[in-house]
């Protein structure tokens, strides 16, 4: 395909696969835009990004920046929920290509006449779109330009910044070309910054051995809230299968009393738009519901996508489900993994269309009976991309408030694709990620390269299941800079508790598995433990809602700190408004000591500039006035969080 326009576009970013994917965003961010853009010769070009609302017939323009060797930049902002397009369009701006011209001319001392008779009819074509009183300015530099006796003065206005401005303020887009079309995602704030807190329901109650209920949950609101967490996240409240129920640390025989594992859904009370009977009614949750929402909370639910062998789907739909020769269904198996408990849904069913609508009815019973508007989404690897796609696209289409965990500790590419289909977060590698080194690399990993513009990592320290090596082994000091880590490295964090406030890492031999693992059994806690790591768990989750540089992960920097024990980074907003600068000594049995070299480029301040360091953990307040600044870290207390204040 051939054609007239002479400028060439390439390289636009950020893109997600030429455009077939959205990029994320939520609302009020601004979007970073650049492309390469040059054309043949020596004229002047201009190029703007363009964007709007989906919903907008109107476009909105901002220009962008050359800043040399044809690479151009630029910005703008989305303001609502929902979806975006935009563009890159680049023209030869004919009117600055004169004015840059003549000034070139006028430099060599070259008599510009014709040039300035030119100009007159650049200056007509921009003069009917201006202002009237910048009307009467280009009236007045026609009548200069056409008389010779103002030659002198002539030459002046036609280089001068004022006709410069209302040339760029007027384009004409003479053959104009543009990209492609790009989208963006725009979703609400808490997609990029939450803080969640997971238990298990049935082990809610204040006596001991006793099934625990949602009227027990709603007596714990108030403690969730007070550590700063704002959502409360639990496994799945259905009906429980009987069939193959499991039993304790996941024995196939379930004895009388063991309450078997949640994941295995669906029984003769029913299945996926059920509710558990031991823990309450229809009507307990949706009153839990509120009141979360009353205390700042947000309740997330489980979407798990399986069924037990008794779940009423097997019987009213054994089109679902994949029959072996003998009459039996292969529960699902993620190897070494057993779960014969359950059975895995069968995607490729002649029946697909009716079970896809069932899915998506089901979603949207839980989203629009009970108020949800998150789902935590159960092993979403194993079910099909394009199925997750449609069904996203389907409730956000509704329902544009909703969130999507992804739960899904799988390959690099099935994590991102995933996201890329339509999950607002996903589970990340954090969990694994120890050593400096290891830490530094995922985290450039997840914000330097295409990763940023759609995958939103959210940081876990733990999950029921997965009780990893360092807090099996781990003292005090690691469960605080194990959270630490998480809650300010990544705006996404979570922690399933109350196993971590009680420093409790007993495992299964030779396994990141829970001993006695509260998958398979009731769990008595004590739900009053006030200890250092539940006073430092809130002090932190509040300083995170208090700075919006701790609301983002994107924009962070690691800096020099020559010991390998000492992990220090720096963290600002979009507009260098809030900055902080945390140091984590990741030695839970020494102290550590070295030398942290500050950002005074990013800082924009020179040496010698005093900047204030108020430590929002200890409320100690110190000048740091030198590029290298001494610290030490404690495992009592093992990091500093400061305030920059320049």
């Amino acid at each position: 395909m051939y054609s007239q326009q002479r400028v060439i576009i390439e390289d636009v970013k950020p893109q997600l696969d030429g455009g077939i994917h959205q990029i994320k965003a939520v609302v009020g961010e601004i979007i970073p835009v650049s492309a390469s853009i040059f054309s043949d010769g020596h004229d002047v070009l201009a190029a703007s990004v363009m964007y709007k609302s989906s919903e907008a017939s109107e476009w909105q323009e901002q220009r962008l920046l050359h800043t040399g060797n044809d690479h151009w930049i630029g910005r703008f902002k989305v303001d609502k929920q929902g979806g975006y397009e935009y563009k890159i369009v680049g023209w030869v701006d004919y009117a600055l290509n004169w004015q840059y011209g003549i000034g070139r001319k006028i430099d060599d001392n070259q008599h510009v006449k014709s040039e300035l008779l030119e100009g007159v009819e650049y200056v007509m074509r921009v003069r009917d779109k201006a202002l009237p009183e910048e009307q009467d300015y280009l009236n007045y530099l026609i009548d200069e330009f056409k008389d010779e006796e103002r030659y002198t003065a002539a030459t002046r206005s036609a280089q001068s910044d004022e006709l410069k401005a209302i040339f760029t303020k007027y384009p004409e887009k003479f053959l104009l070309n543009s990209s492609v079309l790009f989208k963006v995602y725009v979703d609400r704030e808490k997609a990029r910054f939450s803080t969640w807190y997971e238990f298990f329901p049935r082990s809610a109650s204040s006596e001991p051995g006793v099934h625990g209920t949602f009227k027990d949950c709603e007596r714990l609101l108030p403690r969730v809230a007070k550590m700063g967490f704002d959502v409360l996240y639990f496994p799945p409240v259905h009906p429980i299968g009987e069939v193959n129920r499991k039993g304790k640390n996941n024995t196939t025989h379930a004895f009388e009393g063991d309450v078997g594992s949640p994941w295995g859904i669906g029984s003769k009370f029913g299945g996926h738009k059920a509710i558990h009977p031991e823990l309450g009614s229809l009507d307990d949750f949706k009153a839990l519901v509120q009141k979360a929402k009353e205390l700042g909370i947000e309740i997330a639910i489980d979407f798990a996508l399986q069924a037990a062998p008794d779940h009423p789907w097997v019987k009213d739909h054994p089109e679902w489900f994949k029959w072996r020769p003998d009459g039996t269904v292969q529960y699902a198996e993620n190897p070494p993994k057993k779960y014969q408990d359950i059975l895995p849904i069968y995607y490729e069913s002649a029946d697909w269309k009716n079970l896809w609508q069932e899915m998506l009815d089901t979603a949207l019973f839980w989203i629009e009976e009970c108020d949800i508007k998150i789902f935590r989404v159960d092993n979403p690897h194993t079910k099909p991309f394009y199925f997750w796609g449609w069904m996203i696209e389907q409730i956000k289409a509704k329902h544009p408030d909703m969130i999507f965990l992804a739960e899904a500790f799988s390959r690099p590419k099935i994590m991102h694709q995933l996201a890329k289909q339509g999950y607002t977060q996903s589970y990340s590698y954090f969990t694994w990620r120890n050593s400096k080194d290891e830490l530094i690399q995922y985290m450039n990993e997840l914000t330097t390269t295409d990763q940023k513009y759609y995958f939103r990592p959210n940081f876990w320290p733990n999950t029921p299941d997965i009780n990893p090596w360092a807090l099996q082994s781990g003292n005090e000091a690691t469960y605080l800079f194990r959270y630490f880590l998480a809650a300010t490295l990544s705006s996404n964090t979570g922690l399933y508790g109350p196993i971590y406030e009680h420093l409790n890492g007993a495992a299964l031999e030779g396994k990141e598995e829970y001993l006695d693992s509260e998958k398979f059994q009731l769990k008595d806690w004590n739900w009053d433990i006030e200890n250092k790591l539940t006073i430092m768990i809130s002090r932190i989750n509040d300083i995170r809602k208090s700075h919006r540089s701790l609301q983002q992960t994107n924009n962070i920097k690691f800096l020099n700190l020559e010991n390998d024990k000492l992990l220090a980074y720096y963290k600002y907003d979009d507009l260098h408004e809030d900055e902080t600068l945390m140091v984590v000594n990741i030695d839970p049995y020494y102290a550590q000591k070295g030398w942290v070299q500050m950002p005074l480029h990013k800082l924009g301040v020179p040496e010698g500039h005093p900047i204030g360091m108020n430590d929002l953990i200890s409320g100690s307040n110190y000048i740091w006035d030198k590029e290298w600044c001494f610290v030490e870290l404690d495992p009592s207390m093992p990091f500093h969080l400061f305030k920059i204040n320049k």
